[in-house]
């Protein structure tokens, strides 16, 4: 059993999870490494510097299939004695297009994938994380959480609901010790957004089309500033800063702890409601 702390990865093969993999191993942290192809979760391994101390756990697991979550829970629980970080990266993006062409069982799965799976990993974890001092949870989001993207209504619908839910349980967990945000990371060239260059402007829309052209073309958001960002989350800088809603590339989240008092209980970088008061609008309220 390890005794050391340890940080859980979902999605670790992707281009994001195996650079949130390598900081966190960086760092110190011992690692579980979650994801569906066994020689590339092999490739990430062998991708990391040997560090005396240090143990890299791998565990496959495909989070489309519901019951394949609960042998991921039991599998970490026999590998490691404390889970100090729990990061749900990995996403799909599931059907493109208008809804009405959506295959349903796809969209399904979506929302599988990218809400239920994440969030059936916090029931799991968080009694335990209470019992062993507390942790951090980090949700990826984006894409489409906080606004209308059409031609993604699966892919918006469960980040959307991720966020909205990491609230929540942000409330439930406070007094705990345990940490739960969402990061937004913006558009990073990773194979996820690839996917809407090969469905094309006519599936996925000319303003996605185009904008994924632009993050390929060099315009992309910064890897290294999104794990910055969950390394910070998990530190003793980034404690007591929870439920929010953090874009990675910009917001000024580096001086949060300064104005801790001001976050919490405040509804910054969360989701609302937008009211005519809060436009200028006279005739929308009472």
């Amino acid at each position: 059993m390890n005794s050391g702390n340890c940080c859980l990865i979902t999605g670790a093969t992707g281009g994001l999870g195996a650079a949130l993999a390598r900081r966190f191993w960086d760092s110190g942290f011992d690692l579980c490494l979650v994801g569906r192809d066994a020689e590339l979760l092999a490739d990430v391994v062998r991708g990391m510097p040997a560090r005396t101390g240090q143990k890299i756990y791998t565990h496959l697991c495909d989070l489309a299939i519901p019951h394949r979550t609960s042998e991921l829970v039991a599998g970490v629980r026999a590998t490691v004695s404390r889970l100090a970080v729990l990061i749900n990266n990995a996403a799909i993006h599931g059907p493109i297009g208008p809804l009405w062409e959506n295959d349903v069982t796809a969209w399904q799965q979506a929302i599988q994938v990218n809400l239920l799976a994440p969030m059936a990993l916090c029931h799991a974890f968080i009694p335990w994380m209470r019992k062993t001092g507390g942790g951090t949870i980090i949700n990826l989001s984006g894409g489409g959480a906080t606004g209308p993207r059409a031609n993604f209504s699966a892919y918006g619908t469960a980040k959307a609901a991720l966020v909205r839910a990491s609230e929540t349980v942000a409330e439930e967990v406070r007094p705990y010790g345990i940490n739960v945000n969402c990061i937004a990371p913006g558009g990073m060239p990773t194979a996820l957004l690839g996917e809407i260059l090969e469905q094309g402007a006519g599936v996925a829309g000319a303003a996605e089309f185009a904008a994924a052209g632009r993050v390929f073309a060099g315009g992309g958001s910064s890897m290294a500033r999104v794990t910055d960002l969950a390394l910070f989350l998990a530190s003793d800088a980034g404690n007591g800063i929870t439920g929010k809603l953090i874009s990675a590339q910009w917001d000024n989240w580096e001086e949060w702890p300064e104005h801790l008092q001001e976050l919490v209980g405040s509804d910054l970088y969360t989701l609302r409601r937008i009211t005519g008061r809060d436009r200028g609008v006279t005739w929308g309220d009472k």
